[in-house]
């Protein structure tokens, strides 16, 4: 509830950020090109920072702290921050010196245009020049997640939940009283993101001293838990970060297509990401120190029951969210995004992203908490390999529904190519007898479902006409859409009451 909360005002404070960037630049090359160069430092950040090096660091600090004295997890600590730093610091200055060849790599439609001195060519250069000031976010975040996994170690999540609030209000900054006086706008929203690093970074420092972990970062290698956090990390590098390269070939292929493709995936996306990190990343942070913790001190029963109670809370908010997704699609854009520059024919399109992303939310939520159960097992080759399988059917799939589909093709590639990986991720967890649902959860889910889909079939029968959305002020089409959420969370409780679940009963994993 801790990291709910305030992955809550750092989500709303991001759909505050997409908003304002929606109304300065629209869905124009623009945007496609800010969008672009924003996402490469970020998937590099879910690699060095918040997905591998979480996933491997998290179980060996847990097992430090349970078995080792405070003078060694203070060495780990130091080691740690040195050897990352080091490396970080070196895959950044070849990040902004060779940011060319990423944006030829991952923009190759633009770098094709940019060949032949096609009028998109100018979207290869412009995305080369801010590459180079939004790469460098990729060090200051990393050292936040640093921090950010010492304290969620420590039962303190409520520092880390809040901290990207500072990086959206950065950008909306910057968006509101920097870029609309530069000739190219999009260049002062890089520096919003570059500023938003720093800012993050800056804020950790204090609880940090206050836990007494605050270190003096030195080079450790070969120093025993920085052999096993990176024989651990090496694999899951690629493991936990699948759907981020998906993710990242969803955009070299959008860069072939029509403008405006990446961008209607990112708006898409952003909602998506929306509950997603509410709920599935927000029950992943808080179950990953818990499961290392039982798995060390070798309680089997209370790993079932943590990972059961990962699956019942994941259900109870995963499936009412994706069935509001894809039926609030339009609305929701229209309500968030349709001023400015920002289109109907640009919500339009973008809908059919997020509709088709938000068919394989429950999957993306599902991941979030299967992987913990390898991870705080120490185990991250066999999600690895399960990795590999999603990705080469999410390229497959790319490549299949791209020509027909489009960029809405890209999106429900992604998702089935996530419903195949979290179902890799249960098989695994039900082969080696680690966790197995149970006969209560199975009920538990038909409830669920049932109850989700009385809600769907309210949201249907309430929601009006596209002619009258258009015809309504903002502030009436606001005042519906919370209209509609309100009738969808109530007929959603009541179902689950009458079948007998009680939300409030999972606080426990019993």
């Amino acid at each position: 509830m801790i990291v709910s909360s305030m992955t809550l005002i750092s989500r709303v404070l991001g759909l505050v950020r997409d908003v304002v960037i929606a109304n300065l630049m629209g869905a124009g090359s623009s945007a496609d090109v800010f969008f672009f160069a924003n996402k490469i430092p970020n998937f590099l950040r879910r690699l060095f920072a918040e997905g591998a090096f979480a996933q491997a660091f998290v179980p060996v600090l847990t097992q430090y702290q349970e078995k080792n004295t405070s003078e060694e997890i203070k060495e780990l600590l130091a080691k740690v921050a040195g050897t990352l730093g080091g490396l970080v610091t070196l895959v950044t200055l070849v990040g902004v010196l060779a940011s060319p060849i990423l944006a030829a790599l991952f923009g190759g439609g633009w770098f094709y245009a940019w060949l032949n001195n096609e009028p998109d060519g100018a979207k290869f250069e412009l995305a080369s020049l801010m590459l180079k000031i939004t790469f460098p976010y990729l060090w200051f975040i990393t050292f936040t997640a640093l921090s950010g996994s010492i304290l969620n170690t420590r039962g303190r999540f409520a520092v880390s939940a809040f901290t990207p609030v500072f990086l959206n209000i950065a950008i909306i900054i910057a968006a509101l009283y920097f870029a609309p006086h530069l000739d190219k706008p999009e260049i002062g929203l890089a520096w919003g993101v570059f500023f938003g690093g720093v800012v993050q970074f800056l804020f950790q420092i204090p609880f940090l001293l206050r836990e007494g972990a605050w270190v003096k970062p030195s080079w450790g290698w070969h120093h025993p838990g920085v052999v096993k956090i990176r024989t651990l990390m090496l694999p899951a590098l690629f493991g936990v970060s699948v759907s981020q390269i998906n993710l990242l070939f969803d955009t070299f292929i959008a860069s072939f297509l029509i403008t405006g493709s990446i961008s209607w995936l990112y708006y898409s996306d952003r909602l998506l990401e929306f509950p997603l990190g509410l709920f599935g990343i927000a029950i992943a942070t808080v179950i990953l120190p818990a499961l290392s913790k039982k798995h060390v001190n070798d309680e089997g029963k209370g790993f079932t029951h943590t990972m059961e109670w990962g699956i019942k809370a994941i259900l109870l908010l995963g499936l009412p969210a994706m069935f509001g997704l894809i039926l609030l699609a339009k609305p929701m854009l229209m309500v968030l995004f349709m001023r400015g520059a920002f289109s109907f024919e640009d919500v339009e399109m973008a809908s059919y992203s997020l509709m088709a992303y938000g068919s394989g939310l429950l999957s993306f939520m599902l991941i979030k908490v299967l992987a913990p159960g390898y991870y705080s097992r120490q185990d991250t080759r066999t999600p690895v390999r399960y990795g590999i399988i999603a990705m080469i059917s999410n390229i497959g799939l790319n490549l299949l529904f791209a020509y027909p589909f489009g960029y809405v093709g890209l999106a429900l590639a992604t998702s089935l190519s996530a419903l195949l990986n979290a179902s890799l991720l249960y098989r695994g967890l039900y082969q080696q007898q680690v966790y197995k649902i149970s006969r209560s959860t199975v009920i538990f889910f038909i409830k669920v479902l049932l109850s989700a889909s009385i809600m769907g079939g309210v949201l249907f029968q309430l929601d009006p006409s596209q002619h009258v959305w258009l015809n309504w002020s903002l502030h009436q089409r606001g005042l519906m859409l919370v209209e509609l959420i309100a009738a969808g969370v109530v007929s959603y409780l009541v179902c689950l009451l009458i079948l007998g679940i009680r939300p409030w009963k999972l606080k426990t994993a019993n």
